[in-house]
């Protein structure tokens, strides 16, 4: 007998395929995790799917291309949006655990690289794209219920902007509002980033912030500015049972026709040596902070 045949070996082909069933269940798990924002997305760097000739294809003004599991199931699961057709490769097709002949949309079955040509290759959209149209405009009359909303003062990155909506939903807030200019429009990567609170939260555009915010004021709403320099610690600042809170974008912060605006200005006072956040990182300690005061 061969030694490299003993007796009671298993077959290779049994070792081979208990290894892919296992990387199949890593990789789902690994992806369920970078879906619900718990450890980042690969850098488009990293990837090499070619493509450096790929150009973005023109939109029209209410077209919007949504994708990535998450993002496509939240979608799809949202009455407000009117959807136009479902792009999805057989396995992305599975792991939506959707019924394609319920969702009242028209699927397409297509392959990885067909969403490629549309998305560019380096979207890690998952297998599946969703034709939409954006949700419906919101008025800031509209939340005159909600007891804290986050406005956002001309943040431009997407990401950012993202990670900040999954964090108003997380902490219950009414809205996300920011200025028409200078901040990102509902997008792929948008959604993307947010995960799905895109559909679960308001994201209102308005023209002009500081119209905007006197808006807030009369609609009951105490506004604070966080300002790395503020007066005073964010906790010891709120006021009354409506709050809004304002962050300035990612490099210059709060405009001063801001900073002049809101009811009061407040910092994040950190013991360690790094004394300024992330944009996003900011907001999930100021609405925590926010939503302890509401409950007081």
């Amino acid at each position: 007998m061969s030694k490299d045949k003993k007796s009671g070996d298993k077959p290779a082909t049994d070792k081979s395929a208990k290894d892919t069933h296992y990387a199949t269940l890593r990789r789902a798990h690994r992806d369920g995790k970078r879906e619900r924002g718990e450890i980042p997305t690969p850098a488009p760097q990293k990837r090499k799917r070619g493509g450096d000739d790929w150009k973005p294809p023109a939109l029209a003004p209410d077209q919007v291309f949504l994708y990535g599991l998450h993002t496509v199931r939240a979608a799809l699961e949202n009455p407000e949006r009117k959807n136009i057709k479902l792009s999805v490769t057989q396995n992305a097709l599975a792991r939506l655990e959707i019924d394609p002949d319920t969702i009242g949309v028209p699927v397409d079955m297509v392959s990885p690289q067909d969403i490629d040509k549309v998305l560019g290759p380096e979207a890690i959209h998952q297998g599946v794209m969703l034709e939409t149209r954006p949700l419906p405009v919101r008025r800031l009359e509209a939340l005159k219920d909600s007891p804290l909303l986050l406005v956002l003062d001309q943040v431009t990155d997407p990401h950012n902007v993202g990670a900040i909506m999954r964090s108003a939903v997380a902490f219950n807030a009414g809205a996300v509002i920011t200025t028409q200019r200078h901040s990102p429009t509902e997008s792929g990567v948008l959604a993307k980033s947010a995960s799905g609170a895109l559909e679960l939260i308001p994201y209102i555009q308005i023209t002009n912030l500081s119209d905007a915010l006197g808006e807030l004021h009369k609609l009951g709403f105490f506004t604070i500015g966080l300002d790395s320099e503020g007066p005073a610690p964010l906790e010891g600042t709120f006021s009354g049972g409506r709050i809004a809170l304002v962050l300035g974008s990612e490099g210059k912060g709060l405009r001063q026709k801001t900073r002049e605006t809101v009811s009061a200005l407040a910092r994040l006072d950190m013991p360690g040596a790094i004394k300024s956040l992330n944009v996003s990182n900011a907001a999930a300690i100021a609405l925590y902070a926010a939503g302890l005061h509401l409950k007081a």
